[in-house]
């Protein structure tokens, strides 16, 4: 009859004790205790993101609209997990959904399809049509428009230069004389503060 051995528990590391002092912080309101989170698995995190979505362009928002997910799901983290698995199991996920929504954008459906009895064409019907959706999306555009220019300074330019003048992080630092975390930081605040701002405005949309 075999013996059943005991079960040890094996106590947090001492980087994940620090990772759960910084989350409980980050829950009271504390943003420093979030940032220096952010500073710690922005390099692995981005890394992780790569190794599914190969184009570096797109990884570096990847990773900073992960960062925003974990933040605002930050409430059903559970300290009895690694803060580092869930974070990337977050970024997994969100990178999947990144993957899944671009194949179907790019999914033709003009293309005939082979058959046996020859090509077919496929005709769907446009069940997305709507009258006013040019005024819904022009009306869209105005509350996002708003949001952005009600930014604190710093947080309006980076978001300006990455958006709509489509730069890099690296050129947006190179432009305005910044190190690249601050931009990074910078660039994470303002979305943050254009959810908060936009989510309670978009099921009137």
């Amino acid at each position: 009859m075999s013996e059943t051995l005991p079960v040890i528990a094996v106590p947090p590391s001492e980087s994940s004790k620090q990772d759960r002092e910084w989350v409980a912080r980050a829950l009271e309101g504390d943003e420093w205790a979030y940032a220096q989170l952010v500073g710690k698995y922005s390099k692995a995190l981005h890394h992780h993101i790569s190794r599914t979505v190969h184009a570096t362009r797109e990884v570096e928002d990847l990773v900073q609209e992960a960062f925003i997910k974990a933040f605002n799901a930050l409430g059903t983290y559970s300290s009895s997990y690694a803060f580092s698995t869930w974070l990337y199991k977050i970024a997994t996920n969100h990178a999947i959904d990144f993957l899944r929504k671009k194949r179907l954008k790019t999914l033709s459906i003009d293309k005939p399809v082979q058959g046996k009895d020859g090509e077919l064409q496929m005709e769907l019907p446009d069940v997305t049509y709507r009258p006013d959706r040019h005024i819904v999306e022009s009306q869209r555009s105005d509350v996002l428009k708003a949001a952005i220019d009600k930014l604190p300074p710093k947080y309006h330019r980076v978001i300006v230069l990455r958006h709509q003048q489509e730069m890099t992080y690296e050129e947006i630092a190179d432009t305005l004389q910044l190190p690249l975390g601050t931009v990074k930081a910078h660039i994470f605040r303002a979305r943050r503060l254009l959810y908060a701002r936009l989510r309670d405005k978009r099921d009137s949309l």
